[in-house]
Parts: structure tokens; sequence; C-alpha cells
């Protein structure tokens, strides 16, 4: 599977924040009920094996409703659950390292704050970037906002996919729009929704935005 910008339009991360009436097996079915175009499971505090065995679950939910699934950070339970992606930051193993140990059929996400990082990303062979935090989030402590300048700069000048993440939510949807990013990344604005399948239907009512 080709990472293709449509795959950028409505990516969910995982929250466990965010669990309360719905588990988050239920919470996840329902945004891919929504119709998101990527999953990505972010676990912070799971052990290595409680989180290997969810992400077999997960993928296989994903599977059902054809959407890519990306492990957050941990390459080695990507390449266990044989997800289609892993997402990195820039604090962990460089993509031309992860790609040696992925191969070359499974994604890998860069998250980038600035051009430079963004360039260096898809030299190493990221296959797309996740760019912020473009707004104030609680999701990440110590996060500096990336501008819409950079963001903007960025999407002009890599060839791949970018997706926009960071205290991004309907409200501040439209700030993003003339930016050329490919899509938003959401957290809280989708698993902290009391109807997840019914705030994501509503989310992709903004795709006019992207891609511009």
């Amino acid at each position: 599977m080709k990472c293709e910008k449509k795959n950028m339009l409505l990516y969910a991360v995982t929250d466990r924040a965010w669990i309360g009436k719905q588990t988050l097996l239920e919470q996840i079915e329902s945004a891919l009920k929504g119709g998101i175009t990527c999953l990505q499971l972010r676990e912070k505090e799971l052990e290595q094996e409680a989180f290997l065995q969810e992400a077999y679950v997960v993928k296989k939910l994903c599977e059902k409703y054809q959407v890519p699934f990306i492990i957050n950070d941990n390459v080695e339970v990507a390449i266990a659950c044989k997800a289609d992606g892993v997402h990195v930051g820039q604090g962990d193993i460089p993509p031309a390292k992860v790609r040696e140990m992925v191969g070359q059929d499974m994604w890998i996400g860069v998250s980038a704050h600035t051009l430079e990082e963004a360039l260096e990303a898809e030299k190493q062979g990221a296959d797309y970037l996740g760019v912020g935090s473009m707004f104030p989030t609680g999701t990440k402590k110590d996060v500096v906002e990336t501008t819409f300048e950079t963001l903007e700069e960025i999407c002009h000048q890599v060839t791949i996919p970018v997706v926009a993440i960071g205290g991004i939510k309907e409200g501040n949807l439209s700030l993003l729009g003339k930016t050329g990013v490919d899509g938003v990344a959401l957290v809280s604005a989708i698993f902290g929704s009391k109807n997840i399948e019914e705030t994501c239907r509503h989310l992709l009512e903004f795709s006019y935005l992207f891609g511009t």
C-alpha cells in the first residue's frame, strides 16, 4: 500500500485519557465507522507485550474498514504486528535507521517542526510528515507551536504528504485551509467527542480545505 495524500485527510491518533463510556476499541471502531482515513495507535504507558496484543486487535479492526494502521514510536511492535506504518519523532530512531529495520513496504511518518527537519526527514526516506503543534495542546507537554508560514513552506517544498497536528479542532480547521496541508491529525477532537462516529463524519465535511 502506497502512502497517498488521501490517507492524511482525517488522521486519528488514540489517547487513553479520553476513555469513558466506550472502551478504547469501541472508540476506535466508532472513528472507523465515521470515516477516518488513517489510525495511529499511541500508547506511552503500556508494557511491550500488552501494547503488542492490543495492536493485533486494532490492526484487524483497521483491516475490516480498509484504513491504514500506524504504530506510534514503537518500531518493534509495528514490525511484530505487521502494521502499515510507524510514526517517529525527532528524538526517536532516525528515519533512515527505521527504514533499515522495517524494509521498503512499511510507511514511515516523521514529526517535523521546521523546514530543515522536514527536508531531512524526506531525505532519509519518510513517507509522510506530521507537522506541528499548530495550536496549544494538552496532549503533549512543552511543545513549541509551529507557525502557519512554516507549515506552508514545508507543504510547498516537500513531495510527500503532510498532515498538520496539535490542538486542531472544528473551530480552527479553516485556518489551515490555505497552507497546502493534505489533512489533519486529531486526538481530543475525535476521541473526546460524545459521539465519535458523528463527529468524524462532520469533520470530513471540511475535506475541501485540504490539498489546495
